[in-house]
């Protein structure tokens, strides 16, 4: 059992002003976040609130770049090349990064959003490409365990940050059940925390078709735009702690 974990958030995805309000009140729960940059979405304005709010709370910020889909919300594999979707991931941690600067807080990871983030853990070509990215920027990479981007990462001498989400079913191969299939989303909140102090203890998850699953995360994500994601962001850091589980981002 870790006597330490990680949580984190997607922040930064919407900008209507109660859910920048949501978003900052998960700042005051979670101990390090991953804010949109432009691909799925965000803008400078949004990347800027984030940025400050996260240095307020002192928690650690990273880049939460995407395929360039903001009419997808950066869910869809999409037909790009490998050149061209290496600019616009570069474009989008060069945004993110010069308003940090500007903000005056470091950028302590990478961990790629959506349909990038599912498509690349045992994908070569772009698993290969984030850890690239992740090289040069001087980031740790936030990825799935057991996945070709810890291989890669580990290879290159990356930091590589395990993930697991308190909030998604998992396949029988130890990846997020697709969000189109019932049941990929956990709503019951109730579940959510099961499933994330189950994680945390390092204990076992059932995967949807009752394969028994060990996933070894360092952080647990739980996604802004659940229902009810502020609620159990609160209620899952209080049985965290209940627990004898620390918070805090990884070092």
């Amino acid at each position: 059992m870790t006597s330490t974990i990680d949580l984190n958030a997607d922040l930064g995805e919407d900008e209507s002003p109660e859910a920048e309000a949501r978003d900052i009140a998960i700042m005051d729960i979670v101990s390090s976040c991953n804010i949109a940059c432009g691909g799925h979405a965000g803008s400078p304005e949004s990347m800027r609130t984030m940025l400050t709010a996260a240095r307020t709370r002192q928690i650690a910020p990273g880049a939460h770049p995407s395929y360039p889909d903001r009419s997808g919300f950066g869910r869809r594999s999409i037909d790009i090349s490998l050149e061209e979707l290496e600019a616009c991931l570069t474009s989008q941690l060069q945004d993110i990064s010069n308003m940090a600067d500007q903000v005056g807080v470091p950028l302590t990871h990478l961990k790629p959003h959506g349909a990038l983030y599912n498509d690349a853990q045992d994908d070569p070509a772009l698993s290969g490409l984030l850890v690239d990215m992740a090289a040069r920027a001087g980031l740790a990479l936030v990825s799935m365990p057991k996945s070709l981007i810890q291989k890669k990462a580990a290879e290159r001498n990356i930091r590589f940050i395990g993930e697991a989400f308190i909030d998604r079913r998992y396949t029988a191969g130890g990846r997020l059940l697709p969000r189109s299939e019932e049941g990929a989303v956990i709503e019951d909140e109730s579940d959510r925390i099961v499933q994330g102090l189950t994680l945390a203890k390092g204990g076992a998850l059932a995967a949807q078709d009752g394969t028994v699953l060990q996933v070894a995360a360092h952080t647990l994500c739980l996604h802004s735009d659940s229902d009810g994601a502020l609620e159990t962001a609160r209620k899952m850091r209080m049985a965290l702690e209940k627990a004898g589980i620390a918070i805090s981002a990884v070092k």
